[in-house]
């Protein structure tokens, strides 16, 4: 019996081009600004210093704050999956969202869904490689209202990549869970792999712009929960 219903966001709660064109553009523009006025807190400081340890370890040199804000913004141009970028970018959306800027879009079925869920005795739990803050904040403040009650469990890359069978055994020890007792959604083959090798049952979303896999697959949750 699944009793942990798993999530990823971007292409499977949330669409990829919120993403791409309204939370990663505010960020850079955001960026240079934000961490120049708050680099002395220490939650922003430490980030800078991993960037700074980043650069020395993979490039071998040394860079000052101003160095940190160019890496970050190469890292935004290329998507990289980087701790510190995360955690950074967080921060600017949680101005943005406060601000009104914008609204974490989720899909029309997605709400719903995780409604039935919980009615079926199950829980909600997000998996993304976004800090945990960042996927707070697009279900705090989403296009749906606030869903953040309805979801128990929230994991990043802290808990390991997600392309990596480990990290989903990790998750299931984190909720208790043996792995069977889990279904994970997302639109990436790659993360369905390594968690079905960890043992959980897994689906593909397949939204629009998605190319179909040998996963069995789904269009939208409007049949969730399945039994």
């Amino acid at each position: 019996m699944i009793k942990l219903y798993l999530f990823d966001i971007e292409g499977t709660t949330t669409d990829i081009r919120f993403v791409h064109t309204v939370l990663f553009p505010y960020s850079r523009t955001q960026l240079p600004e934000f961490v120049r006025n708050h680099h002395h807190e220490e939650t922003i400081a430490a980030a800078v210093s991993d960037v700074q340890a980043t650069v020395l370890k993979e490039e071998g040199r040394t860079v000052d704050l101003d160095g940190a804000i160019a890496k970050l913004l190469q890292w935004i141009d290329e998507d990289r999956k980087h701790g510190a970028l995360k955690e950074i970018q967080g921060h600017i959306w949680d101005l943005g969202y406060s601000r009104n800027d914008f609204q974490g879009h989720v899909y029309d079925d997605v709400a719903p869904s995780f409604l039935r869920i919980l009615d079926s005795g199950a829980t909600v739990g997000i998996y993304s490689s976004g800090s945990v803050h960042a996927q707070k904040l697009i279900f705090g403040f989403s296009t749906a209202g606030d869903l953040t009650p309805l979801i128990a469990h929230y994991f990043d890359t802290k808990i390991g990549g997600k392309r990596e069978r480990t990290s989903y055994t990790n998750i299931a020890t984190a909720t208790h869970l043996s792995p069977g007792e889990i279904r994970f959604f997302s639109d990436i083959p790659q993360e369905l792999e390594a968690a079905r090798s960890a043992g959980m049952s897994v689906t593909h979303v397949v939204r629009p712009g998605t190319q179909a896999s040998d996963f069995p697959s789904i269009a939208d949750f409007t049949g969730l929960p399945t039994r």
